[in-house]
């Protein structure tokens, strides 16, 4: 079939070639043409008589968009977990379907917290830059130099034991803490096996040494962590947020960090994103940022780009999503 018969499905950046190739035997496919962000001018005249949408969290999905692509739009496809992009509602109004996937990133981004927290605890970042910076072999303190924080025998709080609360705690338990502690909205049976409490917020803060946040972003939760819970921490306690920015004021962050009222933090998530080379988190030597890339691997982009393939093209026929963001 000429390819100008097919439905026509924009991608504002470029994914893995293996989902693309299959999508590509189905549908007219029209890529973004420049490694730089697409502006939300360039995107949203991008779309009009689109059939599918194939985005990520970048690109907000509301009503002007939806107004702009118009009554031929069936489906968006979103490269993530997270749905705070896309107006649920307004697509649901239009009969436009949603998926997503969450189920296919949930172990990449448990490695990446673990990984994270291991690293600001023991102090990752300042060692390596010891050894480039030469600092190393030229101080010792008692042999206290870079003396880090030990994950067995202290106490984790997880906030938010969902899918990826669940899967770090798991690796988490391995490392032989005292105990494991988590807060959320209710109380979990499957905490069980990794012999979880839940607790709440306020003592979750004021009893762990280690502090894990993979809760999803909402509006009751948006900006939770702020002066009066880094001042409720333990002063040594290290913080790691793998999940959305916005849950976390930057500005107490830096304060909490600078005045030592905690001792480290790692995010892999900001507010904005990318973080501008300049900000003051930036200056701090006990905070580690990593470019939103909890959910970089080979195996995993791969296995996400093929189910948002998946959702599109079902979305396309008219069948059921694999992974609907709603039923």
């Amino acid at each position: 079939m000429d390819s100008t018969h097919l439905p026509t499905v924009f991608l504002p950046r470029k994914y893995p070639q293996a989902g693309l190739d299959r999508l590509k035997k189905f549908c007219q496919v029209v890529i973004f043409p420049e490694e730089r962000p697409i502006t939300r001018d360039e995107f949203l005249n991008s779309i009009p008589g689109t059939y599918a949408l194939f985005v990520n969290p970048m690109d907000r999905i509301d009503k002007e968009a939806l107004d702009i692509a118009g009554p031929t739009l069936k489906v968006v496809g979103t490269f993530s977990s997270g749905l705070e992009h896309i107006d649920l509602e307004e697509c649901r109004k239009r009969g436009i379907q949603v998926g997503c996937v969450p189920d296919t990133l949930t172990k990449a981004v448990a490695e990446m917290a673990v990984g994270l927290l291991l690293a600001a605890g023991r102090r990752f970042q300042e060692g390596i830059e010891s050894v480039h910076n030469g600092v190393w072999g030229t101080k010792w303190e008692n042999a206290l130099w870079l003396a880090g924080k030990q994950v067995s025998g202290s106490v984790i709080g997880i906030v938010g034991l969902g899918r990826i609360g669940m899967a770090a705690a798991k690796r988490l338990a391995a490392f032989e803490p005292a105990r494991i502690l988590y807060c959320g909205n209710s109380d979990k049976p499957e905490a069980k096996a990794v012999k979880a409490k839940f607790v709440s917020f306020h003592e979750l803060l004021e009893t762990s040494d280690f502090i894990l946040v993979t809760c999803s972003l909402n509006e009751s939760n948006r900006g939770m962590f702020d002066a009066d819970a880094f001042k409720r921490m333990k002063n040594d306690a290290v913080f790691v947020n793998i999940t959305r920015g916005a849950l976390v004021d930057h500005d107490a962050l830096y304060e909490a960090l600078l005045n030592h009222q905690i001792g480290a933090a790692a995010i892999d998530v900001t507010t904005p994103e990318p973080l501008p080379t300049n900000h003051k988190l930036l200056t701090l030597k006990n905070l580690l940022v990593t470019p939103h890339i909890a959910s970089a691997t080979v195996e995993t982009r791969n296995a996400m780009c093929n189910l948002t393939v998946d959702n599109i093209l079902a979305g396309l026929s008219g069948q059921p999503l694999p992974s609907p963001a709603y039923v």
